[in-house]
C-alpha cells in the first residue's frame, strides 16, 4: 500500500512539472496549440511507457522507450529548474524578460542546444566507468585482502549484455580476493524480463574472485520484488548476507544488513552477537545512515552505495547535505567506512559532477 501511494505521489509531482514547463513552452515556441499539445501528450506518454512498458510490450520498443522515457523526464527537470530561474529573473527584469521567453523561435533553439550539449557530455561521463582504488588499514591483524566493491547496477532494461560483461571484466582484471555488491543490483519490476532474456544470471558467474561474490540488499531489491530478487541472486552465484554474518578463511567476518527498506531489519549489535568480535569485522550496509552505530559496535569496514552521489548536479549537493558522507572515505574512530557511488545509475543515463565507478580496497593491518 505504501508502494503506490509513494507511486502516486510521484507521478503528481512529475505531472505538475511537466504542467509548469509546457506552460512556460507554449509561451515560448510560436506554433499551433494543437501541435505543443500532442508534443507533450507523446512525450508524457513515452514517460509513462517507459516505466510500465516493460511488462507488456516487444522487448525491443519496450528497452527503447525506457531509455527515451528516462531521458524526457531528466530533460523536463532540468527544464523546470531553467524555467524556475527565468521566472525569478522575471521579477528583476519584466521587460526585457517578455521579449525573450514568450513568442521567440531564438531562446528555443539556444536553449534546445545547449540542453543537447549538456545531456550528451553527462551521457559521456556516464559511460566513463572508472577504477577508485583506496588503501584502509585497520587495527586488527588481518592477511593483504583486495576487495572489489560495486554498487547500484540497477540491472534491467537499462543495462545492456555488453555493458555488464565490461563491468565484469574491469572487476575481473582487478584480480580481487572477494567481490562485494552493496545494493540495488536490479532496479524495478520489469526489470527481471531483461534479466532473463538477457541471460545475466550466467553472466554474473563470470565473475571470479577467490573467496566468491556476496551481496547486500538495497531499496530496489524490495521495489523489483524480494523473492524474485533472492532467486536470480542465487542463480547467479552471489551469496546474499540478509541480516547475517560468515566467517571467510578462519580470518574476517563479512555481515550483510537488510536494507532500511525493511523496518524489522537487525540491529549491528545483534548481528554481532556470538561473533569473534576480535577478528576483522566487515559491514556491508546499502545506505549509509547512522554511521555512529558502525563506530559504536566496532565495525572495522562499513561499505555502502546507495547516494550515486546525487547522480546530476545540483542533485550533488541535496546528497551532500543528507549524508554525512556521500561519497568517499570517512574515518569515526578505529571504524572506515567507504562510500561508493555506483557503478550504475538509476533513470536516465547521464552523470554530472559524478563518475561511475568500481572500488578497489586494500585491505591491511595498521603498522
Amino acid at each position: 500500500m505504501n508502494q503506490i501511494l509513494l507511486a502516486i505521489l510521484f507521478l503528481l509531482i512529475i505531472f505538475g512539472l511537466f504542467f509548469y514547463v509546457f506552460f512556460r513552452l507554449w509561451q515560448m515556441v510560436p506554433l499551433e496549440k494543437p501541435v505543443l499539445i500532442g508534443a507533450t501528450v507523446l512525450l508524457v506518454s513515452s514517460m509513462v511507457l517507459g516505466f510500465t512498458g516493460g511488462y507488456f510490450l516487444p522487448s525491443p520498443i519496450a528497452n527503447f522507450l525506457y531509455y527515451f522515457g528516462m531521458t524526457v523526464l531528466f530533460v523536463t527537470l532540468y527544464l523546470f529548474l531553467i524555467f524556475v530561474v527565468f521566472d525569478v529573473l522575471r521579477l528583476i527584469f519584466p521587460a526585457q524578460l517578455q521579449q525573450i521567453l514568450v513568442g521567440n523561435w531564438k531562446t528555443f533553439a539556444i536553449l534546445a542546444i545547449a540542453l543537447t550539449a549538456f545531456f550528451t557530455y553527462a551521457h559521456l561521463n556516464y559511460r566513463n566507468v572508472v577504477r577508485k582504488d583506496v588503501t584502509i588499514a585497520i587495527n586488527k591483524e588481518i592477511s593483504p585482502l583486495r576487495i572489489v566493491a560495486i554498487s547500484d547496477l540497477h540491472l534491467g532494461y537499462g543495462v545492456s549484455s555488453a555493458k555488464l560483461d565490461r563491468w565484469i571484466t574491469l572487476i575481473n582484471e582487478a584480480e580481487p580476493d572477494i567481490v562485494v555488491m552493496v545494493g540495488d543490483i536490479v532496479d524495478n519490476p520489469t526489470s527481471f524480463r531483461p534479466i532473463k532474456n538477457r541471460d545475466f544470471a550466467t553472466r554474473l558467474r563470470k565473475i571470479n574472485a577467490r573467496y566468491g561474490v556476496f551481496a547486500s540488499l538495497g531499496n530496489h531489491e524490495y521495489i523489483a520484488g524480494i523473492y524474485r530478487t533472492l532467486a536470480f541472486l542465487k542463480d547467479a552465484g552471489i551469496t546474499v548476507l540478509r541480516d547475517t554474518a560468515i566467517l571467510i578463511n578462519d580470518e574476517f567476518y563479512l555481515i550483510g544488513r537488510d536494507d532500511l527498506y525493511n523496518p524489522k531489519r537487525k540491529t549491528i549489535a545483534e548481528l554481532l552477537q556470538n561473533l569473534d568480535t576480535t577478528k576483522p569485522l566487515i559491514l556491508l550496509d546499502h545506505q549509509p545512515f547512522n554511521l555512529n552505530e558502525a563506530e559504536k559496535n566496532g565495525i572495522d569496514l562499513q561499505i555502502s552505495g546507495h547516494t550515486h552521489r546525487g547522480q546530476m548536479w545540483p542533485a550533488t549537493w541535496i546528497a551532500e547535505k543528507i549524508f554525512e558522507v556521500a561519497h568517499g572515505h570517512l574515518q569515526r574512530g578505529n571504524t572506515h567506512i567507504f562510500v561508493t557511488s555506483g557503478i550504475g545509475i538509476w533513470g536516465g543515463k547521464f552523470r554530472l559532477g559524478t563518475q561511475s565507478e568500481y572500488v578497489v580496497i586494500e585491505l591491511e593491518t595498521r603498522r
